[in-house]
């Protein structure tokens, strides 16, 4: 009513509002969307808060002022009554899943770090998802106060889900806090206050009817706390991990797709073991990382591969993929589950690279920040079982690889060298192969070139 009798103030002093009467215009079509005020007037100012702004600065023709002034009354008017109820204001931001890479769909929200009532930082974890493949953080996109979580733990996200709204206002954790403990307070109060709150607020019948549903399921309380195990039977049920039901279906489908073969070989790893001892303080001073055995048998991997190209190949269908390119996974056990990250261009690499790589990588993967694409792809896998204390295994190959090399303890054994006895420290090697694929013949030649190369690793420089 207000809006219609400045319009008719400013229309009986004979000043063509035609400008005004468009602006007006777009303000009656923004208010015929739901309003939460009643009343169509009332509607038309909760939804023309843009218009408003058109109004105050609308360039009148010279000597309208009646009109000047009757802009800049429905404009302030307008911006008064539009302001509490904007939602573009900036006052709060949401969190959300973030793209979690194209082999990815969705994943479970694994924990909050974070409670409602926290401050946050720009950038730092609220929460973690859990994938197939490893635990994604959701970031804070700004600093401010937790307000709430739109999921809980448990629950499967897709990437753009909301996760939390976050405050940015200064007040927001004198306001939240409160808030957020209210709730939890009712909770552990007895139902009765509660539901004497609820009753004012909601018709009485139907606060009857689910107080009365409630109120029955006192033997369900009971029945709860009977079931409990007797101290025999000693046994937790917990759900799996998908980083555990992943890794389970990827190795159950190798089982049943490839035709498994294991090939066996011991290695004397004395020569090695005398290259890194001889040289490893000066490797330390000129590199900064340690010289290890893992990169002498990646370099072994590496020119056995080149030696034998069918056991870096892989079946496609009716068709067989020859790789031209040497990328090693490197099979790495963590307390969450076992991760595979890929040494890219391991046949272009020096011993000093292949050690970094592999020290950034087993990193990344106990802290649980290796990203998706660092463990995408992979030619050939090495895995060192001895780590562990393995003397010996046959390792299950990754799909979709042909082949596994297995590593393991190295054990002081007596060995005939030169026709006497002397101890040796051997390691026992394992290649499990696609027989699909690789026949027995360059299994065992491919694994007679590691044990060559690991025994003399002189064979490296002089490409022998």
């Amino acid at each position: 009513m207000m809006l219609r009798a400045v319009i008719r103030r400013a229309a009986s002093k004979g000043s063509s509002p035609s400008l005004f009467g468009k602006s007006l215009q777009s303000s009656r079509v923004a208010a015929s969307s739901p309003s939460l005020l009643t009343g169509s007037e009332t509607g038309a100012f909760l939804h023309c808060g843009n218009h408003a702004r058109s109004f105050h600065n609308l360039a009148l023709p010279a000597g309208n002022s009646g009109i000047s002034r009757s802009a800049s009354l429905v404009s302030s008017t307008l911006q008064r009554w539009v302001r509490p109820f904007s939602s573009e204001s900036g006052d709060t931001v949401e969190a959300v899943v973030p793209h979690m890479g194209e082999s990815i769909t969705d994943g479970t929200l694994a924990t909050f770090l974070k409670k409602p009532g926290e401050r946050v930082q720009a950038d730092e974890a609220i929460a973690q998802i859990e994938t197939d493949k490893v635990t994604i953080d959701i970031a804070s996109p700004a600093s401010g106060v937790i307000q709430e979580f739109l999921v809980k733990e448990g629950d499967t996200v897709e990437p753009g889900t909301k996760v939390a709204i976050i405050s940015k206002s200064e007040d927001a954790a004198s306001h939240v806090t409160p808030s957020e403990k209210i709730p939890e307070a009712s909770d552990a109060k007895p139902s009765p206050p509660a539901e004497d709150k609820q009753k004012p607020k909601v018709e009485s019948a139907p606060v009857a009817e689910k107080h009365k549903a409630p109120s029955s399921p006192p033997p369900p309380k009971q029945s709860a706390k009977e079931p409990q195990l007797p101290p025999k039977e000693r046994e937790r049920r917990v759900p799996m991990t998908r980083l555990r039901k992943r890794v389970a279906t990827r190795l159950k489908d190798s089982q049943n797709t490839f035709a498994l073969l294991t090939t066996f070989n011991e290695v004397d790893m004395t020569n090695l073991m005398k290259l890194r001892s001889q040289y490893k303080d000066a490797f330390y001073e000129k590199h900064g990382v340690k010289l290890g055995l893992m990169s002498g048998f990646i370099k072994a991997a590496v020119s056995a591969l080149q030696h034998q190209p069918v056991v870096n190949a892989v079946i496609d269908g009716d068709d067989i993929i020859y790789r031209d390119y040497v990328d090693i996974s490197i099979a790495v056990g963590t307390s969450k589950g076992l991760v595979v990250p890929v040494i890219r261009g391991a046949d272009k690499m020096n011993f000093a690279e292949i050690e970094k790589t592999i020290n950034t990588l087993a990193k990344k993967a106990n802290e649980g920040t290796i990203s998706i694409d660092e463990m995408a792809g992979g030619s050939f896998t090495v895995s060192n079982g001895g780590v562990y204390g393995s003397l010996i295994s046959t390792p299950i190959i990754n799909p979709p690889q042909s082949a596994i090399l297995g590593m393991h303890s190295i054990v002081s054994r007596p060995m005939v060298v030169g026709g006497s006895v002397v101890p040796r420290p051997m390691m026992y090697v394992a290649l499990t192969y696609d027989h699909r694929l690789i026949d027995g013949r360059e299994a065992v030649y491919f694994l007679r070139r590691v044990k060559d190369v690991v025994e003399d690793p002189q064979r490296l420089l002089l490409d022998i």
